[in-house]
């Protein structure tokens, strides 16, 4: 058991920023909302999914919509709305919330309702990383129901999807009712139990989102290496390292979709990496060759600061470094890459564990 306050959340923010591969929603923006909320309500209690009473109601909160629109219409407290509306929906009382990935601002998304309401915080969330569409949850892959969902956006407006023959009809429905609120909103799903988060989550993900900020923010102070840094606290390794010379990105069907080209620098000068985006990266390519695909995880960081660059923020002329991380041990099963591998996003190519070496 811990606690979230004003003095940890950027570490926090940070973290998730790297952790959440491009996408999540902007750590800053996510960062200010939450620390608001604690400001104005307290610090926020984060519980290790052991300490989940037997009789938990833990209900899963998070943003939906593209990158490129939630860092000009920043969402307020619709969270906290959609989980008012799912616990009246269903008749059931939340106990501890958690969060549906552990990328960009919704890493920190359940800390407004839970502080506005005293509720903890579950160390874990569904992806372990952040992916593109709602059906991308390890909750999903191995039996939680997808539905009910409660769906709000910031004018006051709620819709409730009380049944769908998948968890990719829930995508579908609640992304073209998203696309209708101004490509943001924020949802709250049905509670799952404590043995259904002990065994379909990814755990300790909070936790290590703040142990590589914090990773970060000590080597930025002691003017060390905040690569190396990153890759201390969570395991990867260093894909390229150059300047972005292309970007190709629009907003399409709620999501931020796309290309960046990086020209090499150092010891990959002469060389070219492009990632594929959507939301996220999805897949990377050194000159025409892929070298690492979803589910591993594909994060790009200044490659001075060590600071998380989300797709949506993306420029031309920044010096960056690709860093890729072994995909949660949750995603590499069958199943699990049958939904979330690189041929469900239209890549004709099977996955390839990313080697650390």
């Amino acid at each position: 058991m811990w606690q979230v306050d004003e003095s940890n959340l950027e570490a926090i923010a940070i973290g998730a920023g790297i952790l959440g591969t491009g996408g999540g929603g902007n750590p800053y923006i996510g960062q200010l909302r939450a620390k608001q909320a604690i400001k104005e309500h307290g610090p926020v209690t984060v519980l290790s999914p052991e300490e989940l009473p037997e009789n938990s109601q833990v209900i899963c909160v998070g943003g939906i919509g593209a990158p490129t629109v939630g860092i000009e219409k920043v969402r307020d407290i619709q969270s906290y709305h959609a989980l008012r509306a799912i616990e009246e929906y269903t008749g059931k009382k939340a106990t501890a919330l958690i969060s549906n990935e552990i990328g960009g601002s919704n890493s920190v998304e359940p800390m407004i309702p839970a502080a506005m309401t005293g509720l903890p915080v579950v160390d874990a969330d569904g992806m372990g990383r952040a992916f593109p569409e709602y059906h991308l949850k390890t909750f999903f892959v191995y039996g939680v129901p997808w539905c009910p969902m409660a769906l709000c956006d910031e004018k006051g407006n709620t819709v409730i999807i009380p049944e769908a023959i998948s968890a990719q009809w829930v995508e579908r429905i609640a992304r073209s009712v998203t696309v209708q609120m101004g490509c943001v909103a924020c949802y709250a799903l049905a509670p799952m139990t404590a043995q259904q988060v002990k065994t379909t989550a990814v755990l300790g993900t909070l936790s290590l989102a703040y142990n590589v900020g914090q990773a970060v923010l000590d080597a930025r102070e002691r003017q060390e290496d905040a690569i190396g840094a990153i890759l201390a606290a969570c395991p990867g390794k260093v894909l390229f390292t150059g300047k972005v010379v292309d970007l190709d990105r629009r907003t399409a069907a709620g999501f931020a979709r796309g290309s960046v080209t990086i020209d090499g620098l150092g010891s990959n000068a002469g060389s070219r990496m492009v990632l594929e985006f959507q939301n996220e990266n999805l897949i990377a390519r050194h000159d025409s060759e892929i070298t690492c695909t979803v589910p591993d995880l594909i994060c790009v960081v200044d490659t001075d600061r060590g600071e998380p660059i989300t797709t949506e923020l993306m420029r031309y002329g920044f010096r960056v470094t690709v860093l890729g991380f072994p995909a949660p041990q949750l995603w590499t099963s069958d199943k699990a890459l049958a939904v979330a591998g690189p041929r469900a996003f239209g890549y004709d190519v099977d996955f390839s564990p990313l080697v650390l070496s």
